[in-house]
């Protein structure tokens, strides 16, 4: 019994000696792999990209200031601030009477310059049988066809006073020259407005279909925009949406703010019709450079680089081997993988401890 259990005792010990042994002896893990996280490579798209700031302003003609030409009496104002209109439809009405009064004087000058053409065709008329008679004297003559000409004439004054008085009689009803939204209303019902040098302003009227943003790129970053490029841009309060849009223009005069030079660069895009944008709205506008759908693509932390090489590092067995790729375009965040890899392939990505064989 006694042997037996010295027996258990030794193989015990035997045992115990070994296991430690191979705590000891066993091979360290391959340097390299601390501290690193296992990446795949996947696809994705890729850009280089110019961001900046932006505002939403009205294109040229989708905004107007809507006057008068004549001055008078608001008598009265049929829209407010944010009333949708149409195009022709009437917006304000000034007090005519005065305007009509000189409408009829001008059509009563008409019929009677009119009644005096009718008249001196008649005179003229018969000064010519007389002539051809040899009844009257040249000098009577010419004096009927000088009071006939004199006549039609007056006529065609009497009309031309007609055409302005009734023109000016029109100015009187104010109509909106294009559909939209009142975005501001600078007169009131009973208001005295004076048209000398300049139209007063009766109401602002702004398109919401006919926006643009205005981006605000730094003077760095100029240089690579060109018209018709991509570009996207978001809006706060439709923060987890991104509208799209292309560059129309660069204007080449500078804004300068606090130092800083920037060039408005004007992107166009399609209103939406599931929402509305308004002038003014600050905008983070996302400018693509170059852009590649679909590439094979590794996080920049995975793609290391010796001299002019890059390289990746990969599991083999136990230990870490480098594989050189070619890498393509680059955004902040990723590298376009050309060749070195495939779809799915395993990279290490991370701070490496010592450089593998």
């Amino acid at each position: 019994m006694k042997k037996i259990v010295i027996a258990c005792i030794v193989v015990g010990a035997i045992a115990a000696a070994l296991a430690v042994g191979k705590r000891v002896w066993s091979p360290p893990r391959t340097s390299g792999s601390d501290g690193a996280e296992v990446v795949r490579v996947t696809r994705r798209s890729l850009g280089t990209e110019v961001k900046a700031t932006g505002v939403i302003k009205p294109k040229t003609g989708a905004q107007v200031n809507v006057g008068s030409t004549v001055s008078g009496v608001v008598s009265h104002l049929h829209v407010r601030i944010g009333d949708t209109v149409d195009k022709g439809q009437l917006l304000a009405e000034l007090d005519s009477r005065e305007l009509t009064a000189r409408r009829d004087a001008a059509e009563a000058a008409v019929k009677l310059a009119e009644a005096n053409v009718a008249y001196s065709q008649t005179d003229f008329s018969r000064k010519i049988a007389l002539r051809t008679e040899h009844l009257i004297a040249r000098s009577e003559f010419d004096l009927a066809q000088q009071s006939n000409d004199v006549a039609q004439q007056q006529r065609n004054q009497a009309r031309a006073n007609l055409e302005e008085a009734s023109t000016q009689l029109g100015y009187a009803r104010i109509y909106a020259p294009i559909g939209g939204v009142v975005s501001a209303v600078s007169t009131e019902e009973g208001e005295t407005v004076a048209a000398s040098f300049a139209a007063p302003t009766f109401v602002t009227l702004l398109d919401l279909s006919r926006l643009e943003v205005w981006a605000y790129v730094d003077e760095t970053d100029i240089g690579r925009i060109r018209v018709g490029q991509k570009a996207r841009f978001t809006v706060d309060t439709y923060a987890e949406r991104e509208f799209t849009g292309r560059v129309t223009a660069v204007y080449p005069k500078p804004e300068v703010r606090d130092n800083v030079v920037d060039y408005i660069t004007v992107l166009s895009f399609q209103t939406p019709a599931d929402c509305i944008l308004r002038p003014e709205m600050t905008t983070a506008v996302t400018i693509d450079l170059k852009r590649r759908e679909n590439v094979l693509a590794l996080p920049v932390g995975a793609v290391h680089r010796e001299q002019q090489n890059r390289f990746v590092l990969i599991h083999r067995g136990n230990a870490i081997e480098r594989r050189p790729v070619t890498t393509g375009i680059r955004d902040e965040n990723y590298w376009e993988i050309l060749t070195g890899l495939h779809e799915g392939d395993e990279v290490l990505a991370g701070e490496r401890k010592q450089e593998a064989n």
